[in-house]
């Protein structure tokens, strides 16, 4: 018996359709936004998640404004990035270490001036440690013929 599934790679689901009614857009641009603010404050607070939250974005905009995934693919500051990430071609080296290094220093600094309470440090630290990983776990992107430098998210 044969399968007549389409098949796709494991880097590229397959997407469900863009939504249709005028509420739904609306619901999924709203959504896309405020996770596109959160994406973008991550960039500057490492505590908070940018990828996540710019995934997050980029699939509600899918569904809700072609227009506006189309410009987070093609975003001169992480279209790259994004675009690397969901296809599974990973972070470049120099990014990986950025963004942990600053992970820790932030954590670091919010568990010993932050906070005295000693679970809330437990959970700092089991952050660290699993955003950490994750990060390690990433393929590491190679720098591609003809590019001077890494591309970073913010830079």
């Amino acid at each position: 018996m044969t399968n007549t599934l389409p098949r796709h790679s494991d880097a590229t689901p397959p997407k469900a359709p863009p939504a249709s009614g005028g509420i739904a857009k609306f619901l999924w641009n709203a959504a896309g936004t405020l996770f596109l603010s959160l994406g973008i404050v991550g960039i500057a607070i490492p505590l908070l998640p940018t990828t996540p939250f710019l995934l997050l974005a980029a699939a509600c905009y899918y569904r809700g404004s072609p227009r506006m995934h189309r410009w987070m693919q093609t975003n001169r500051y992480f279209g790259e990035y994004l675009r690397d990430y969901q296809e599974g071609r990973g972070m470049p080296w120099k990014a990986k270490a950025v963004t942990v290094s600053l992970l820790w220093a932030v954590i670091g600094f919010s568990a010993v001036f932050a906070t005295s309470d000693t679970i809330i440090r437990i959970v700092l630290l089991v952050v660290a440690v699993a955003v950490t990983m994750h990060m390690l776990t990433l393929k590491t992107k190679k720098k591609e013929p003809g590019h001077a430098r890494e591309s970073t998210p913010g830079n």
